[in-house]
C-alpha cells in the first residue's frame, strides 16, 4: 500500500502525484507497488525496502548527502488472541531535501495517529519536526503499552491465587516476553537518538532542539518503566509458580486424607464381614456400632492430621 499526503491549509489531505513536500507512506509493497516506488520515488531503494520489512532490522541512523535514513523499532499491538500480544516493528524514515518517507512492513497505530491527524502542529513541509513527532509519539505509546500489560497483569493476579493450572502462568510469561522484545528495542532507539543529538540535525530551530530533548526524556522513562514492570513480572511469575506447586500439593493431600478416612471404614467391615463368630453378630444394633466406631476412627484420624497441620 503507498499513500501520498501533502499539509494544505493546516489540513492533511491526499494526493496522487510525488510532489515536493509531501508525505509518502509505504506499507508492505506489492511487486507492482514496488515498480511505482521506483520509478516515481528513487531516493527508496530496493535495498532499503527490504530492509524496513525485515522484522529483525535494529534502530540506526545513516546520513548521506542527500538524505538521511533512520530505522526505529516501534511498539505493535496484535490482538490479545495472539500468542505475542505486544511485539515491536521496525519503521524506516528517510528524510529527504523536498520529502519524507516511511516504510513499514504493517499498518500500525503510530502512522495512522497522523494520518487521522491526532498530531499537534504536524506538518509534512516541516520534515525534520515530523521526524521528532514520530520519535515521540513511539516513546509515549511505548508507555500506553506498558500500562496495559500492567493491567492485564493484574487481571490475572487474582486468577492465579486460586488457579491449579499453568494457562494463567503462560499469560504472564506472554507479557514478560513482550518486555524483553520492549527493553531491547527501547534501548536501541535511545542509541539512536543519542546519535542523532551528536550529528546536530536540529540545532537550526531552537523548538527542534527542545522536542529532541523532550523524545530523550521520554524514552529513558520507557525504558525504566519497562525495566520495573519486567523485574515485577519475573518475580511475580515466580511467586505464582510457587502458588500453583503449593495449590497442587494442598488437592493432593486432601484426596490423601479422603482416601485413609474412606479405607478405616472397609477395613473395619471387612474385619465384621468375615464368615466367623463375632460379636453382637446377632444383635440388631450391630450396624450402628460398626458405623459408629466407622466414625470415630474417621474422625481422630481427621483431628490427627489436623494436629499436625499436614492439610
Amino acid at each position: 500500500m503507498i499513500q501520498l499526503y501533502q499539509t494544505r491549509n493546516q489540513k492533511l489531505q491526499t494526493i496522487a502525484e510525488v510532489e515536493m513536500g509531501c508525505w509518502v507512506n509505504i506499507i508492505d509493497p506489492t511487486l507492482e507497488e514496488r515498480r511505482w516506488i521506483h520509478q516515481h520515488t528513487p531516493i527508496v531503494e530496493d535495498e532499503y525496502l527490504v530492509e524496513a520489512l525485515d522484522a529483525d532490522e535494529q534502530s540506526r541512523v545513516e546520513r548521506e548527502d542527500d538524505y538521511l535514513l533512520i530505522v526505529l523499532r516501534i511498539p505493535h499491538f496484535r490482538g490479545l488472541e495472539e500468542d505475542m500480544p505486544f511485539t515491536t516493528l521496525p519503521l524506516m524514515v528517510i528524510v529527504s531535501e523536498h520529502n519524507i518517507y516511511t516504510i513499514c512492513k504493517e499498518e500500525n497505530a503510530i502512522i495512522q495517529e497522523f494520518v487521522k491527524q491526532r498530531i499537534r502542529g504536524f506538518n509534512t513541509t516541516k520534515k525534520n519536526k515530523f521526524l521528532l513527532q514520530l520519535m515521540f509519539k513511539t516513546a509515549s505509546k511505548y508507555l500506553l503499552h506498558l500500562r496495559n500489560i500492567n493491567k492485564m497483569v493484574e487481571k490475572l493476579e487474582d486468577e492465579l491465587e486460586n488457579s491449579l493450572r499453568n494457562k494463567e502462568l503462560m499469560e504472564l510469561l506472554k507479557y514478560e516476553k513482550a518486555l524483553i522484545y520492549y527493553t531491547a528495542s527501547l534501548k536501541a532507539n535511545e542509541a539512536m537518538m543519542q546519535r542523532l543529538n551528536r550529528l546536530r540535525i536540529f540545532k537550526a530551530y531552537e523548538e527542534d532542539e527542545e522536542l529532541l530533548e523532550d523524545v530523550l526524556i521520554e524514552n529513558s522513562q520507557a525504558i525504566e518503566m519497562t525495566n520495573i514492570t519486567q523485574n515485577i513480572l519475573t518475580h511475580m511469575t515466580e511467586a505464582y509458580s510457587s502458588i500453583i506447586n503449593n495449590n497442587v500439593n494442598y488437592v493432593i493431600k486432601f484426596l490423601t486424607l479422603m482416601t485413609i478416612c474412606l479405607s478405616i471404614p472397609t477395613l473395619i467391615t471387612s474385619f465384621y464381614g468375615m464368615n466367623i463368630p463375632l460379636p453382637y453378630q446377632d444383635s440388631p444394633n450391630a450396624i450402628w456400632v460398626v458405623l459408629g466406631i466407622s466414625l470415630v476412627s474417621i474422625a481422630a484420624t481427621i483431628y490427627f492430621f489436623r494436629r499436625k497441620q499436614w492439610f
